[in-house]
C-alpha cells in the first residue's frame, strides 16, 4: 500500500513540477513518469525497512 501510495504522490508531483517549469504534455508526462519511478523506488525501500523492523 505504501509503495503504490508514494508512486501516486511521486507521479502527481513531477506533473506539478513540470507545468509550474512551462512544460507541454509530453514534458509533463516525462516528469510525471520519472517522478513515479522514484516514489515507487522509495515506497519499497520503506516497506523492506518497515518489514525488517517489525
Amino acid at each position: 500500500m505504501i509503495v503504490i501510495l508514494l508512486a501516486l504522490i511521486g507521479g502527481f508531483y513531477g506533473w506539478r513540477m513540470a507545468k509550474k517549469r512551462g512544460g507541454n504534455r509530453l514534458d509533463k508526462l516525462q516528469y510525471a513518469a520519472v517522478y513515479l519511478m522514484a516514489g515507487t523506488m522509495l515506497g519499497l525501500l520503506l516497506t523492506v525497512i518497515i518489514e525488517r523492523l517489525i
